[in-house]
């Protein structure tokens, strides 16, 4: 960036042996730039540790706040297991994705049946990436509207009913058809408008992060038994594929975003910054309409243009002196005019390289905070939930230990690859080894102790 020089003394004429005659002269606060290659280079410098300083600070307050939707989804699945039966009991439902059911006391049925289920899910979810990201590869966004769309209405209308009956069954609370109506159909079109059109951040995270928590209790309560280990282990493998192999989809995906200078679509992702451009809009505009009268010249001297439009786009800006009389050549004065039609020419040329950003400025705007796919929240809040349906508390919270441990592995890795990153795979198997060591060696143990009154 050229630094710009003001122009304090009067500009100095050459005389000239006509009458003399009183000019008005206008000086420019624009001056031409100058900048010096050390300059260039030491600013430089400082502007990238100021941004690496920026980031340092900015990335760890999201991190922290990353954590704290993530809690509170695991919280609403695990109150919800503990208070509301109807999604910890068996009443021999499954979902249309797990096929092999068969009652059996084999511990090798069982597990051969809960790998099969989890290959058919698998199976499933890889399909309808695959066809998220052709349509989003060939730019049907319409399509892809539709489809988070009739999704996020199942989970805000259906999914939501079902959930506030059981709840206030479990409750014994008794509300009136219409006030029920009333409430659910207000709490689903807000949550539809701030997920897929305008709406506050905190009100979106919040239908995020409930639409998040419906996904896990339906998986809880409709995935077999031994079924929703299996899942957890073969998604968390799946989801390294997709990330980090070369052709894998969602690195396809964000690839793809990234080379448009796109936002993923917010139904898919959580944002612990803000994810809206629109937003940023409103301020973007009013720079360009500061910027825009700057470079409008004024008609109303006809005599010299380009001074004449010179005083009037700069009106506000500009250090107008009136000399004494002095004797001014023409060839003078077209001088002074070219150079300040030069100056005018170069702050035009900045100031439209401003206004043809504003798409690149609302980018880097929009990437700020650390993003979360949605399927994390569900995953995480199935091994919590599942965990919790035991009603053992020791396994329970060394799960919920497990997932957080592994989420800051995960950002760690972030922070040095500075890529996208699968976030699965570390927590999930964290919490799955802690679940087993705790569920099978760690609670036997305390409870022999305690038995034994060896532990108070």
């Amino acid at each position: 960036m050229s630094s710009v020089a003001e122009q304090d003394g009067p500009a100095q004429c050459p005389p000239s042996t006509s009458a003399p005659k009183a000019v008005t002269v206008t000086a420019t606060s624009y001056g031409s730039a100058v900048s010096t290659s050390v300059e260039d280079s030491a600013n430089q410098e400082r502007v990238e540790e100021q941004e690496e300083e920026a980031e340092m600070k900015y990335g760890a307050r999201h991190v922290i706040n990353l954590f704290v939707p993530v809690s509170l989804c695991m919280v609403m699945v695990v109150f919800t297991m503990n208070t509301v039966t109807f999604y910890s009991q068996n009443d021999g439902r499954h979902l249309l994705y797990t096929p092999f059911v068969k009652e059996t006391d084999s511990a090798s049925e069982k597990v051969l049946m809960s790998l099969g289920n989890a290959l058919v899910m698998l199976c499933v979810v890889v399909v309808m990436t695959v066809i998220l990201i052709f349509f989003y590869k060939y730019r049907c966004y319409k399509l892809i509207h539709g489809w988070l769309m009739a999704s996020s209405c199942l989970l805000l209308f259906l999914f939501t009913t079902i959930y506030l009956q059981e709840v206030m069954k479990s409750f014994n609370i008794s509300l009136s058809v219409i006030t029920v109506t009333f409430f659910l159909g207000n709490f689903g079109v807000l949550g539809m408008m701030c997920i897929h059109w305008k709406g506050p951040l905190r009100l979106q995270q919040f239908y995020l992060i409930t639409m998040s928590a419906l996904m896990a209790l339906v998986f809880i309560k409709y995935l077999p038994e031994w079924t929703v280990w299996s899942v957890l282990a073969v998604i968390s493998i799946w989801d390294l594929v997709a990330v980090l192999a070369p052709n894998g989809p969602l690195r396809i995906l964000v690839e793809t975003a990234q080379e448009r200078n796109e936002p993923i679509f917010p139904a898919l992702i959580y944002s612990s910054g803000m994810m809206y451009s629109f937003v940023f809009t409103g301020a973007l505009d009013g720079e360009d309409n500061q910027i825009q009268p700057q470079l409008q010249p004024s008609s109303s001297d006809e005599s010299t243009p380009s001074v004449s439009g010179l005083l009037a786009s700069s009106n506000a800006t500009t250090k107008v002196k009136r000399f004494a009389p002095l004797r001014q050549s023409e060839s003078a004065v077209e001088h002074i005019a070219q150079e300040a039609a030069r100056s005018l020419n170069e702050l035009a040329t900045v100031a439209q390289n401003i206004r043809v950003q504003p798409n690149l400025m609302r980018g880097e705007r929009e990437e700020k905070g650390v993003k979360l796919g949605l399927g994390d929240f569900i995953f995480y809040s199935v091994l919590v939930g599942k965990a919790s349906s035991y009603f053992d508390w020791n396994t329970t919270v060394a799960c919920y230990v497990a997932i957080l441990v592994g989420l800051c592995f995960t950002l760690v890795l972030l922070a040095v690859f500075r890529r996208a990153l699968p976030a699965l795979p570390i927590s999930v198997f964290a919490g799955l080894l802690f679940y087993f060591c705790t569920r099978w060696i760690v609670t036997p143990f305390v409870s022999q102790l305690t038995r034994r009154q060896w532990v108070y």
